[in-house]
This record gives C-alpha cells, structure tokens and sequence, in this order.
C-alpha cells in the first residue's frame, strides 16, 4: 500500500480514536460561532448550526461505514450463493440466474439505489435495503466466473471420481477458491458503497438529521461555498481521503493476489 494510503488511514484512526476519547457531542450548537474557522476548539470549524465539523465528519464516517458494511455483508452472502449454484450446477439454472444478472446489470446501481430509496422512506434500514439491491450482482458474477474454473480443475474431478458430494466439494475445494478473488471485489466494492451512500444522503434519501452523513454535510455545505468555503472544503477532501485510502488497499490486494497466482504457477 502506497504511502499517501497509510497517511490517510493514520489521520482518520488518531480522529477516531480522539473522538471516541474525549466523547465530542456532534450535535452541540454554538450559536454565535456559526460557520466559524477552524480553532482549538474546532479544529475544522463549525457548520451553519455551530457545530463542530470535525466531530460530525467522524460521527458521518462511523455511520457511512457501519451501513457500508452491513450492506457488503447482505449483498456478498446473497451474490456469492447465486454465483455459486449458477456455476457449479449449471444447466438451466444457470441461464436463469445469468438472465437475472444481465437484468440487473443493464441498470446502472446508483439508479436502482436511488428508486428504491426514493420508494421506500428516508432512514438506515431502508437505505441498506437500497444499496444491496443492486450491490449483489458484481458478487454473484465473480463467484460463478471463479465457480466455472474451479469445478473443471483435475483436483475436483479426481474429488468426484472418490465419491464426494457436492456438499463436500463446494465446502472444501469451491469456496476456498473464491475468498481471494471476492476479498478484493469485496474491497473495490466498498469504495463504491461509500459514495453512493454518500450520494443518497446528498439527495436527502439517506441518513435523516439531527444524524451526521457525508453527504448531508456535503448538501449543506454548499450553501455556504462562498461565505465559508472551508466547510466544503474539509467535507469533500474527507470523501476523497477515504474512498482513495479504500482504492488504494483493493490495489495492494490485487497486486498481491496476481504475485501469489504467479507464484502458485
């Protein structure tokens, strides 16, 4: 991992770990210092409540990464399992669950995140059921892309020939086979996550106030471009910082992931 990664993953963790140690309220107004510059005791300034940015962008990462990983873990398990029976047992299930998958991905993600947040009211729940609507598919056509090249290897033909089930071979030989590969989809698909979340809560589809979202701070802040330019400004870079420091350790495991394969050859 490059070391501007490492820079922005220090930063945020001393944040984090300052935050949760001198328990900063991130609903606390201070009326007179609305907008204010960054000082001792706001380090990034205040919001148009006088509020300090900082504590809200921590409270904003918490909330956006704790939806961001539920969200990977509800679409990575359904993706994986239809992947996983689309390849192994092919046939017409396959061509069916293919059929949903190119259904699926004919729509781009952040479209289908936006219709169903629309439909369904603003709120955590149903902002995860949104985004792992459409999150799935990327998941279900790794696994059965890996599924299909694993299940024709001589080692799991020669399983077959002594009798195993399939149970045996999807626990021993197939799922094995694909934690690299989902690991790193799994990383890239983060990132997405983090800025489509960020988008909803942008549009006011999201996390609801008095709660801090990336992207309602990102909507407020823009009201207030040429007054406090600051505001937007550390909201943004904070988005960037995270989503790059994301990116960049997807990078490091695909690399790392090509090298083993080599090797292994």
């Amino acid at each position: 991992m490059n070391k501007i990664a490492l820079f922005f993953f220090a930063v945020w963790s001393f944040f984090v770990v300052v935050r949760l140690a001198l328990n900063w309220d991130a609903n606390e107004m201070i009326f007179y210092k609305i907008l204010s510059d960054p000082s001792t005791d706001a380090w990034l300034g205040r919001d148009d409540y006088g509020r300090s940015i900082l504590a809200r962008l921590i409270d904003g990462l918490i909330n956006s990464l704790t939806i961001v990983f539920i969200v990977t873990l509800v679409a990575s398990s359904i993706g994986i399992i239809i992947g996983v029976v689309a390849g192994y047992f092919g046939g017409k299930i396959d061509q069916l669950i293919s059929y949903f998958i190119n259904l699926f991905m004919s729509f781009p993600g952040i479209l289908l995140a936006i219709a169903f947040a629309a439909i369904l009211s603003p709120g955590k729940l149903n902002l995860i059921i949104a985004l792992s609507i459409g999150s799935w598919v990327s998941y279900a056509r790794l696994a059965r892309a890996q599924t299909l090249i694993t299940k024709n290897c001589d080692y799991v033909k020669a399983s077959k020939t002594m009798g195993s089930n399939d149970f045996w071979i999807l626990k021993k030989h197939i799922l094995p086979a694909l934690q690299t590969p989902l690991l790193v989809e799994g990383t890239y698909s983060v990132a997405g996550l983090i800025i489509a979340e960020a988008s909803l809560s942008f549009l006011g589809l999201g996390i609801q106030a008095p709660e801090a979202s990336l992207g309602g701070m990102m909507r407020d802040s823009v009201r207030f471009l040429l007054v406090s330019p600051h505001y937007a400004i550390f909201v943004g870079a904070s988005i960037m910082s995270l989503v790059y420091c994301i990116n960049a350790t997807g990078d490091f495991l695909h690399k790392y992931w090509n090298v083993e394969i080599i090797h292994d050859r």
